[in-house]
Parts: structure tokens; sequence; C-alpha cells
């Protein structure tokens, strides 16, 4: 396998080097990407529940907003509770298009080694036909096996590129389908989160307390006010 490697030539290295990073890309995605990770279970019933008994003090709100994407996107509507429901839902969209552009990070690298790995394999076959061509002109057509040698050598490079490309594009697809299968679930999760911010209970009547009662029945006249006519007395 060494040895097919190098006969691909100098366009081999750039090949290997987009391989070993989409690799990496494709771990790191894979871990990030988690459903557990990204959508904990039951989070979105717990954080209804604290809104509901008015449980989130700051402290509560950054740590739901770094455990999570969904966390992240449920503390920015926390965070304005009690505020009209448009800037709520706004502030849900701006946050939102911000968590997913994260979990889509490294993705366009991705894309792109699925579009170059197939290109550079096709210039080292180019650059190993023009050699070899080369090497005829100089010292003629000699043995034709050692021409189909020379041109199987040369097309490694078109192979390596095909072999890089193919799961780069695969893995691309599955990430992005998988993301926005987790922003439509996170949608959802925000859009409960949004009514129920949204339709607190009535407040409780405020009754007034037997003290502020009697001081009402003994407050003192103000001075300004018109003394009470007295009865006109009774004739006799």
């Amino acid at each position: 396998m060494f040895d097919i490697l190098i006969a691909g030539g100098w366009p081999m290295l750039p090949i290997l080097l987009t391989s070993a990073l989409a690799l990496a890309i494709i771990l790191e995605r894979f871990w990030t990407l988690r459903r557990g990770a990204v959508l904990p279970p039951d989070l979105g019933a717990q954080v209804r529940v604290w809104a509901r008994a008015s449980k989130l003090d700051p402290a509560h709100i950054d740590a739901l907003a770094a455990g999570s994407p969904l966390g992240q996107l449920l503390a920015a509507a926390v965070r304005v509770r009690g505020k009209p429901r448009e800037l709520i839902k706004e502030r849900l969209e701006d946050t939102g298009r911000h968590v997913v552009h994260r979990m889509g990070r490294y993705l366009n690298t991705l894309g792109t080694i699925a579009l170059i790995a197939p290109l550079l394999g096709l210039l080292g076959t180019v650059i190993g036909l023009i050699r070899m061509f080369l090497a005829v002109m100089v010292h003629g057509a000699g043995d034709p096996t050692k021409m189909a040698g020379g041109i199987g050598e040369a097309l490694i490079c078109t192979a390596t590129g095909l072999v890089v490309a193919i799961p780069a594009y695969v893995f691309h697809r599955y990430f992005r389908s998988r993301i926005d299968g987790y922003a439509v679930s996170m949608e959802q999760e925000a859009a409960r989160l949004l009514d129920e911010l949204d339709s607190p209970g009535a407040p409780p009547a405020v009754t007034p307390s037997p003290t502020a009662a009697a001081s009402a029945t003994h407050a003192p006249a103000r001075p300004d006010a018109r003394p009470r006519a007295m009865p006109a007395p009774a004739e006799r």
C-alpha cells in the first residue's frame, strides 16, 4: 500500500492531508452532535415546570444556557420572560440561528474536501500522464507493458481522491440532515415554552387587610374639607 501511495507522486500528499482532516471532522461532529448532548431528554418539560414555579434565577439560567444547544435556546426565552410575545419570539429566532450555525461548524470544510479531493486526484493523474509521455518522447515507446503500468500508477491519484471524496460527501449530507432534524425539535420545544411564558395564571385579587380598613375608618379629615351642615333644630 505504501508503494502504491508513493507511486502516485507528490499530489498524493495534499490528498492524504485532506483525508486526515475529513476523518477528524467526522469524528468530532459525531461526538458533538449526539442527540443526548444537543437535546437532553425531558429538558423542555423541566424548564416549563421551572418557569411555572418561578424558580429561574440568573445563575440557574446561565447553567441552563451552558448545558446544551437546546438549553441555550430556552434560556434566551426565559431571560426575557414577562416581555411581549413578539419580543420573546424574536429573541428565540435570533438565538436559534446562532445555535444552528454553531452546530454546523466545520461542515463547510467537510463539503470543500468532498469537492476538491477528486480534483486533486485528477491533477495527480494528469501530471503523471504528462511525465510519462515526456519520457516516451525522450526514450521511445519501449515496452508497452511499462506504459500500461505507468498509466495505472498515474490513475492512483484519481482513485485515492474519489476514496476520500465519497465518504466526505456522504457524511456532510448526513450531518446536515441531522442538524435539520434537531432544529425542528428545538423549534417545537421553544414554541411550547413560549406558550407557557405567554399565558401566566391570573394574579390573585387583592383584598384590604383589617388594619388598612381600620386606618381608613379612623383617618383624620382633610383640612380643606367642608364641614357637614348641622340639622336644623326641630320646631316645638
